[in-house]
């Protein structure tokens, strides 16, 4: 016997079902497309974003990182983690050029943020209010200006801001005390970024595996121990809408698939056991790698002619891109020193080919 149903009764049926559909999140089987991302040498202002945009966006990226410039003085990304505090007035010129510049491909671009020079020490309650202005400032310049977030590069170029054994005070401070006043830094610079930026994402250099000691050390033994406490403390404070890609700059030399894979499972299954947010590390943090293009060319050069020289042929770097975008989560960035993306100077056309097949699938 076949049941009919009132016709309000369908109505409201159909209501219920729809209203699902549209509050049911995302799911494994909607994955975002995979993002191309250009940072090097040859890293961008934002007037010569604006003057170079359209030829820019002929190069087969779906985005970039960049940097901005005060109008005043001082190099922001290198000064920012230091004693210099900048004002948002500074950057009105910068943020008036990405606003002014008319982007048609490049939907996924990041400012880029360094940990330099790091000679705040962690206790400095004064100097910590200077860090916090400046990234709260640069928070705001990247959503002012219709950024996806930032680039964090945390390696320590200057001064061994995760390093236990560097710091002002060891002597009088346990690694566990600078462990706890880390992690609370942490959660302040998060609260401080999603203020300006709630749905900021940020790309890190490195996460939690560079934290990890050597084997039979402690993290007090580690060159960059503390930064898995200022990672917590991130994920503690991260708004709902913050998405971390731990962005494993470890893959710049990468050729097989199986070194993308074995990564992808430390970022999002060893890297849980690291952390001390693992709840929200599983909502938050995503997994994307980097490729060196002219990987090691100190050592063994970079050929525009004679490609079995390099570290990637065109067809090994081919390869390589297209594994570490079937792998990621999402990102994948593109680093180079000698070739430069933008004005085509030392950049064989073979690669940019090899570039172009990676991301199309070898068409």
């Amino acid at each position: 016997m076949t049941m009919i149903l009132p016709p309000l009764l369908c109505r409201s049926h159909f209501l219920v079902l729809l209203l699902l559909a549209v509050a049911t999140p995302l799911t494994a089987q909607d994955p975002p497309a995979k993002r191309l991302i250009e940072w090097g040498w040859d890293e961008p202002d934002t007037r010569f974003i604006r003057e170079n945009v359209r030829k820019m966006e002929e190069m087969p990226f779906d985005g970039l990182v960049f940097h901005v410039g005060s109008s005043k003085d001082g190099q922001f990304t290198w000064e920012m983690w230091g004693a210099r505090k900048f004002d948002i007035e500074e950057f009105q010129p910068a943020v008036d050029d990405l606003k002014a510049t008319d982007f048609r491909r490049f939907t996924d671009r990041f400012l880029r943020v360094n940990v330099t020079p790091g000679n705040v020490d962690w206790f400095d309650d004064e100097g910590w209010a200077v860090v916090l202005n400046n990234f709260a400032v640069a928070a705001q310049v990247a959503r002012e200006g219709g950024c996806r977030g930032f680039m964090f590069d945390v390696e320590q170029y200057n001064a061994g801001l995760f390093d236990y054994g560097k710091q002002k005070r060891r002597d009088e401070k346990s690694f566990e005390e600078y462990g706890t006043v880390v992690r609370q830094r942490g959660r302040e610079w998060m609260s401080e970024v999603n203020r300006r930026f709630p749905d900021i994402t940020v790309l890190l250099t490195f996460g939690y595996r560079i934290a990890q000691p050597p084997e039979g050390k402690s993290h007090a033994d580690s060159h960059y121990g503390l930064l898995a406490d200022f990672l917590d403390g991130m994920l503690e404070a991260c708004s709902e809408q913050t998405r971390i890609v731990d962005a494993w700059e470890y893959s710049y030399t990468y050729k097989e698939r199986q070194q993308f894979e074995e990564a992808y499972t430390t970022i999002r299954e060893k890297s849980v056991e690291w952390t001390a947010a693992p709840d929200k590390y599983r909502r938050h943090v995503a997994a994307g790698f980097g490729l060196w293009m002219d990987c090691r060319w100190r050592q063994v050069g970079w050929s525009l002619d004679d490609f079995t020289k390099n570290h990637f042929t065109p067809d090994e770097f081919e390869a390589a891109v297209r594994s570490a975008l079937t792998v990621s989560d999402e990102y994948v960035w593109i680093y180079t020193e000698q070739p430069r993306w933008w004005t085509s100077e030392r950049l064989p056309a073979e690669y940019v080919s090899a570039l172009r097949r990676a991301r199309t699938g070898g068409k």
